[in-house]
């Protein structure tokens, strides 16, 4: 029987793999708790973990136990105040109770806190996305820009460690013992078939000198057999890796915002928390992903990741410059034959009557049919306007890469994401 020993030194946190297994096991608790947080965090506070509590019932763990079996007798002391068959009520005030959340002290009974644990940054931000995905991405082939894969490519004599090719080295180590061995094993055979025909011999017509050479011979012979290695520097053989271009995956987001003077604090904020989200989502699961920041009132413009979040600029309100702008810059730097092309837009709906029937033919004819996903959020509690309904008429030609949404307080908006960008069964536009 073959043992196998894991030598390895333990990692810093060494009951990581038990950790996984809770999480895994209680993720129905967990991504309530998460859901709760997310709800309640400020904008620029998304980023650190989160403590969970899980109810003590919730983590019990079935036990089995033998039962006493057979027939029993019991004597029990009896009472004045109960007969066989009464059904005994439960103390006031919870009586056994007494864990965290009764509210109130008691004199009575006794119970458990509720299991409590802390999310770290990494764990948070799984819950947070967990499902989710960016639609419709394809692999697009590019010319100019080639991502690089280390492939294995044949084996080599020389190499690290960690890159051995154990079955490989063993069988040449067996091979070189077979070749090394062979000669020497029939120089032994002929030498062990010569002795013992010697000895076969009668007493007088023995060879002494002749019987003392050959056994020194055998000897000798066993010992270069034992003598040849299990298995020598020659015979390692290690994977080598080789560079291979592979199909790109690169896509850009735009966020468009509303900046315009109808969008109050309020929508400003609860915008640039959709937008966070959105934010934290690609830089935890996308490499190869390129955010552009426009903002827009009367005129658009690309900013930075700051000024998008924090610049208190303001003004009317024309959003076909923030479409017009989004399709500029990518007949300039984002081709559709080479980039998953997406939009993110969050407004208020407020426009000019006559600007948003623009919108509508601007989107038709040059923005969707190289877009991948088009994501619009409406931040409005009352009626949506004219930009609605013509997004209605995109909605439905482009119904399976065009999403529309509307969020009416804070608490919509991790809501409202998730179904955003919730991981479908194709890909394919």
């Amino acid at each position: 029987m073959t043992y196998f020993i894991d030598r390895r030194p333990n990692a810093k946190h060494k009951s990581a793999v038990n950790r996984q297994r809770f999480l895994e096991r209680y993720r129905h608790h967990i991504k309530r708790s998460v859901e709760e947080a997310v709800n309640r965090r400020s904008i620029t506070d998304m980023q650190r973990g989160e403590s969970v509590s899980i109810p003590t019932r919730d983590i019990s763990e079935p036990v089995f136990q033998h039962g006493p079996g057979g027939k029993r007798s019991i004597v029990s002391p009896g009472n004045k105040e109960f007969l066989e068959g009464d059904r005994i009520r439960r103390p006031p005030g919870g009586g056994g109770g007494g864990g965290a959340g009764e509210g109130k002290a008691s004199n009575q009974g006794q119970g458990d806190d509720e299991f409590a644990f802390t999310l770290s940054r990494e764990e948070f931000l799984e819950f947070v996305f967990d499902g989710l995905e960016l639609p419709h991405l394809q692999r697009k082939p590019l010319k100019t820009m080639e991502e690089i894969k280390m492939v294995r490519a044949g084996l080599a004599r020389d190499g690290v460690p960690s890159r051995m090719s154990v079955t490989r080295s063993m069988r040449e180590a067996y091979a070189r013992r077979i070749a090394m061995r062979a000669p020497i094993k029939r120089a032994l055979m002929e030498a062990q078939l010569a002795l013992a025909e010697e000895l076969g011999k009668d007493s007088i017509l023995r060879n002494p000198a002749r019987i003392a050479e050959l056994e020194a011979e055998i000897k000798r012979l066993e010992k270069r057999i034992e003598l040849v290695p299990f298995i020598d520097t020659v015979d390692l053989r290690y994977h080598q890796l080789a560079p291979e271009p592979q199909p790109s995956s690169q896509a850009v987001i735009f966020c468009v915002m509303d900046v315009s003077g109808s969008m109050t604090q309020n929508h400003k904020d609860i915008a640039k928390r959709f937008f966070l989200l959105l934010y934290l989502f690609l830089d935890k699961h996308y490499e190869k992903v390129e955010l552009v920041f426009v903002r827009h009132h009367t005129a658009a413009r690309e900013v930075s990741e700051e000024e998008f979040f924090y610049s208190r600029e303001t003004g009317g309100t024309i959003v076909s410059s923030a479409l017009k702008l989004v399709h500029g810059i990518v007949e300039k730097r984002y081709p559709a034959s080479q980039w998953n092309l997406y939009v993110a837009q969050a407004s208020d709906g407020d426009n000019w009557d006559d600007d948003s029937s623009i919108c509508r033919d601007l989107l038709i004819k040059e923005l969707m049919p190289n877009l991948q996903y088009f994501a619009y959020v409406e931040i409005t509690p009352h009626e949506h306007q004219s930009l609605w309904h013509e997004y209605e008429t995109v909605a439905k030609r482009f119904s399976e890469r065009f999403a529309m949404r509307q969020i009416f307080e804070a608490g919509d908006i991790y809501p409202v994401f998730r179904e955003l960008f919730k991981r479908r069964l194709t890909t394919s536009p």
